[in-house]
């Protein structure tokens, strides 16, 4: 899904009417702008409903979240402090206006205990009246009873002044009945007493809850750029929101006010009732009481009404001088982040740039040196290109174009221009950890101050909602292949703020539409065809690449090709650098599949060129390892064990180029992969805050359904494709042995191969009712991050393993990972009873040997650790979780390498 332009570029102003009074019950009302919401607002602020504990205990809770959130938000303010002296007049007079409504807040306070004083006082006289007309009811019961005895000797004379006196005792029970009513009716009325209270304490929260919905936007006002309009304007919005609530409760509270002037009426009917009525002396005392305490319950209501209709009016002006200043704060805002937004702007801005120009490029609207010029300056973020392309607003494309060619000027860069060609890159298509490492490096470089650009087939399954800014060029690039020329589609976007081209191949054979990235029975042409696209792409472009970087087998095809194709062709600035991820995969076909893409089968078909050295095939592997520049691998202990039986059949080839052939072990996404901003755990932590592990560990317990009665009980995590090279004879083993140890297991993951499938769907079933072991094979990316947060001990058995990322991962989340000493796991995990390592590099446990037996100790040793010593084992998990395993110190061996391999050509021109 594509993004805008430009973020910034297209920002939305946001205006704020200045409210005018209006009345609520004969009073003002409350000065805010209502507008038709068109999205859903992070507030959830409903409309104004009856009060109930329940929602007040919710109303309470959404205010801690909100400050705990803008607490979070001033922690960051903290960074920005030098940035906030443009702010200092508005925020003084803020702090004013903030001070004033405490003062409000303070009078509100006052008048609520004086309400709730004489609701008391009101509760006492009610049960007095109550106590009084139990006692006349029974004494009416006992007239009663006399009268009935006293008919029996009674003349008719006195039966007839016994009638009277029975027709007025009626008539008096009439009296209490009504009596009742009214009391009742009090009764209401301090119910509705407690209701304003209630609402008066809404308005006090509603406040609060302004106060940090305020510091939230001050907050992100001082980072504000032009990129983030779009989010400011929508929290701007929110605001408004919130106060057209406050707003609305205020009015309620007030009409509840004004429902009490009625009261006056019914005391009214209550005297003309009376006075229609013939009644005793005590009952017409007892009225009178009665009237006196309702006259005294309506003066107090008219005096809390008086005082709650005063701090409202301070309250409305309160809001409007809040109003009247977070305006001036945003108007402040907007020209600060148009004036002093220079070197703040995000990589994805620059990409953006970047991309436009090498669309006009492409279809030809600006020159081929303009468009060096030009990626020359976006390449050292000039302040001029900025300031040009986010005053375009509203320019039609040629007006841009002109305004950029007039700041062209000619300069040089200290960095690289480097382009990775590969087949995956996380996360718009992803199958292996070469996703990762496209996107992991590419960023780690980009921050080094290089350009780095990515060349992908555009899959038609790949995720198109991770793509910024997709849009196709208005060109087409013809490429050779099988002796024809085909047409492709360049499609441009961003993807982690890195340039991104896609290559969509107009071929008969829809070679990337085929609702999967691999396995398809012609991937041999499909992967040479893209590589030959990619080259000619770069080649039209006419642009100076230093570096191209290829990728695996898929890839491989670029090396030959770039020497002995268009090298020959004046494209020869670049040099090119190739890593394998894997050796077990290198692409061998019939020697006669090269002439597809235009290769030649007679020159290439030789042992020290491209013919595989075990059989007659070729092998696009080891053509890239004898034609490229630089070779790499993705650990330095793999590239010691492929040397020799791990090579694969390519370990003398890798000998005689042994000069050019080295080992970087690779890093992880440290922001994709933090427990303390992960938004799929249910608690986030840190190395110094381990709370967050347990909770996760307990609320993972609880999703699987497995065992809590023993919540030290440790918990151990694997998350692997299930195929020979994992070790799955060590995976099926760690499940019965965890069992036997008294431990928990989890598994996620799935096989290709259909016979181990089968095989762990009845372990599975075997233990269906065991609440300490389950099994899921399946992938979920959500469901993996929160495994290993949970798990206590992570294993990775491998039988041999390149580099291996979840061993980085399980310790960055404080997992601790029990591995065989293996390619990149040997470079990474230190078993923690090894005395020939620094006690400091110590940080697992690890087994030499592929068997059940070393596999055994190792996690033996695991288990009475964390029993036996619980406290070296929560030093172990904190030193875990400090271990840099970003990608800045890989990225920095490869700018190493790249920048030698540049040099040594440059002096050979």
């Amino acid at each position: 899904m594509a993004c805008s332009a430009a973020a910034g570029a297209k920002g939305t102003a946001l205006l704020f009417r200045r409210p005018a009074p209006s009345s609520i019950a004969g009073r003002h009302r409350l000065p805010v702008s209502r507008r038709t919401r068109h999205r859903n607002l992070w507030t959830g602020v409903q409309p104004p409903q009856k009060s109930t504990p329940s929602a007040n205990h919710r109303n309470r809770a959404s205010i801690q979240r909100d400050r705990a959130a803008a607490s979070s938000d001033e922690e960051q303010q903290q960074k920005y402090e030098d940035e906030n002296g443009l702010l200092n007049i508005q925020l003084e007079d803020l702090v004013g206006m903030i001070q004033n409504t405490e003062k409000n807040i303070l009078l509100l306070n006052q008048a609520r205990l004086k309400a709730v004083e004489r609701a008391d006082r009101i509760l006492k006289e009610k049960d007095a009246l109550q106590q009084k007309i139990d006692i006349l009811e029974m004494k009416l019961s006992e007239t009663g009873i006399q009268s009935e005895v006293s008919t029996e000797g009674k003349t008719d004379a006195e039966g007839l002044e016994f009638d009277v006196i029975k027709e007025e005792n009626m008539l008096l029970k009439d009296d209490i009945k009504f009596l009742k009513a009214t009391l009742i009716e009090i009764t209401e009325t301090e119910e509705r007493l407690f209701k304003l209270e209630k609402e008066r304490a809404l308005l006090d929260a509603s406040l609060r809850e302004l106060e940090c919905t305020f510091i939230a936007a001050q907050s992100d006002m001082l980072n504000l750029g032009p990129l983030q309009h779009d989010a400011w304007w929508e929290k701007v919005e929110n605001l408004e929101e919130l106060l057209d609530s406050t707003a609305n409760k205020v009015e309620h509270a007030a009409l509840m006010l004004e429902g009490y002037h009625d009261f006056q009426d019914k005391v009214e009917k209550l005297e003309a009732s009376l006075g229609a009525a013939k009644v005793s002396e005590l009952c017409l005392h007892l009225v009178g009481l009665l009237q006196q305490r309702v006259k005294s319950v309506e003066e107090r209501f008219e005096a809390c009404n008086h005082e709650m209709h005063s701090q409202i009016e301070l309250y409305e002006h309160s809001i409007v001088e809040f109003h009247d200043t977070l305006s001036k704060l945003i108007k402040e805002s907007e020209k600060k982040s148009m004036e002093h937004y220079a070197e703040g702007m995000p990589s994805e801005f620059w990409s953006r740039i970047s991309l436009m120009i090498d669309g006009w490029s492409l279809e030809k609207k600006i020159s081929i040196n303009d468009a060096n010029t030009l990626r020359e300056m976006a390449w050292k973020r000039d302040n001029r290109l900025r300031e040009a392309y986010l005053s375009s607003r509203g320019m039609e494309d040629r007006e841009l174009i002109d305004s950029f060619l007039k700041m062209a000027l000619p300069g040089t860069s200290s960095g690289l221009h480097i382009v990775h060609i590969a087949a995956e890159m996380a996360p718009v298509a992803k199958v292996g950890g070469l996703a990762d490492v496209i996107s992991g490096l590419g960023k780690a470089l980009q921050k080094k101050g290089h350009l780095v650009e990515i060349i992908l087939p555009k899959y038609d399954c790949m995720q198109h909602n991770q793509i910024n800014n997709l849009k196709v060029l208005d060109v087409v690039v013809q490429s050779y292949f099988e002796g024809n020329m085909f047409a492709n589609k360049i499609w441009t976007g961003t993807v982690e703020g890195l340039p991104v081209y896609f290559i969509e191949p107009q071929h008969p054979g829809k070679f990337f539409w085929r609702a999967q990235y691999y396995g398809e029975h012609d991937d041999f042409k499909r992967f040479s065809y893209f590589s030959r696209v990619a080259l000619e792409l770069l080649y039209q472009s006419r642009k100076k690449v230093d570096i191209i970087h290829c990728h695996d087998w898929q890839t491989a095809f670029v090396a030959p090709l770039y020497w002995d194709v268009y090298a020959n062709l004046g494209f020869n600035s670049a040099r090119i650098c190739f890593t394998c991820h894997n050796f077990e995969y290198q692409g061998t076909a019939p020697a006669q599949d090269l002439a597809y893409c235009g290769l030649d089968v007679e020159h290439l078909d030789k042992p020290d060129r491209m013919r595989d050295n075990s059989h007659g095939r070729i092998n696009v592997v080891k053509g890239a390892i004898v034609y490229s520049n630089i070779v790499t691998t993705v650990s330095p202990t793999y590239a010691q064990e492929v040397r020799s039986e791990g090579g694969r059949g390519l370990q003398d080839t890798l000998k005689v180029h042994s000069r050019k052939f080295v080992g970087i072990l690779n890093g992880i996404d440290t922001d994709t992969w933090n427990p303390s901003t992960d938004r799929f755990l249910k608690v986030q932590y840190s190395a110094n805050d381990l709370y967050g592990k347990s909770a996760n560990k307990a609320a993972l317990r609880k999703q699987l359904k497995l065992s809590s009665t023993h919540a030290s009980q440790p918990l151990v995590g694997c998350i692997t494709r299930l195929v020979p090279q994992k070790g799955v004879h060590l995976i099926r083993h760690a499940i019965y042995k965890t069992a036997e140890l008294g431990g928990q297991f989890v598994l996620l993951g799935s096989s290709p191969v259909p016979h181990i499938q089968r095989e762990f769907e009845g372990i599975a079933d075997q233990f269906q009712n065991n609440n300490n072991i389950k099994l899921l094979l399946k992938y979920d990316d959500a469901l993996s991050h929160m495994i290993f947060a949970a798990s206590d001990m992570f294993i990775v058995p491998s039988i041999f393993e390149p580099c291996g990322l979840t061993q980085m991962i399980a310790m960055r989340y404080g997992s601790v990972p029990v591995v065989r000493k293996t390619g990149g796991l040997n470079d990474s995990v230190f078993d923690l009873d090894d005395e020939t390592i620094p006690v400091e590099l110590r940080n697992g446990f690890t087994f030499l040997k592929a068997d059940e037996k070393g596999f055994d100790s190792a996690l033996e040793r695991a288990f009475n650790y964390y029993h036996r010593k619980p406290e070296v084992w929560k030093q172990l998990v904190q030193k875990d979780m400090k271990i840099d395993f970003s990608w800045d110190t890989s990225a920095s061996q490869y700018e190493d390498i790249y920048q030698r391999a540049v040099v040594r050509a440059r002096a050979g021109a």
